[in-house]
């Protein structure tokens, strides 16, 4: 194999691809808006918590500073147009449900509405809100998962892939193909074949 030679850039935003995920705030449906995030992740497992980061001069900055409720809605290749849409277009001028022909349903512990289109909607409580720069993050707890009831198999075991996820890497949105590999499949032992008895 062949070792090419690294060019070093200037300090940037790399960790790719990453979610592309449809974030909704407001406590009442004249203020309910939907904002694009691809700045999300996960922070901690127990307690469960998430964070987005977001720029203070966004229309829903101010929504969720003052609610300090939201909820995560994973995107799909079905709601691909409704991501980029949503990331562009401001709720200031547009309603984007409305626009997108999204549904809002009523969450379940949060006023933030959940997007009935979405397969996984995660909702949050802000608990801490920390000013970093272009960008200011809300640490907050995840007080509640809804899933389509569609991606449960006999077992009882979620299946996401089944729902066409999509990520988000440097301008462009792409589609997951296929699985390589499980966790822990890099250390697993290979099951013995059993023998047929002639």
């Amino acid at each position: 194999m062949i070792l090419l030679a690294k060019i070093t850039w200037k300090p940037g935003t790399m960790v790719y691809p990453i979610p592309a995920a449809l974030v909704t705030c407001g406590d009442c449906e004249e203020n309910y808006n939907i904002i694009t995030i691809a700045w999300t992740g996960t922070i901690c497992t127990n307690p469960a918590m998430t964070y987005i980061s977001i720029r203070p001069e966004r229309y829903s900055y101010d929504i969720i500073n003052k609610t300090k409720e939201f909820v995560i809605n994973l995107t799909t290749e079905n709601l691909a147009k409704a991501t980029d849409f949503c990331g562009v277009k401001s709720g200031r001028d547009v309603n984007k449900f409305k626009e997108m022909h999204l549904t809002p349903q009523k969450a379940s512990k949060v006023k933030a509405p959940l997007i009935k289109e979405s397969p996984v909607n995660i909702e949050c409580k802000v608990e801490k809100i920390v000013p970093l720069g272009s960008h200011h993050m809300f640490m907050a707890k995840v007080l509640a998962v809804n899933i389509d009831e569609e991606l449960l198999d006999e077992k009882n075991k979620f299946h996401l892939d089944k729902a066409k996820p999509i990520c988000y890497c440097h301008g462009d949105y792409y589609g997951l193909k296929k699985s390589l590999g499980h966790f822990g499949f890099s250390v697993a032992k290979k099951k013995k074949k059993k023998k047929r008895k002639k």
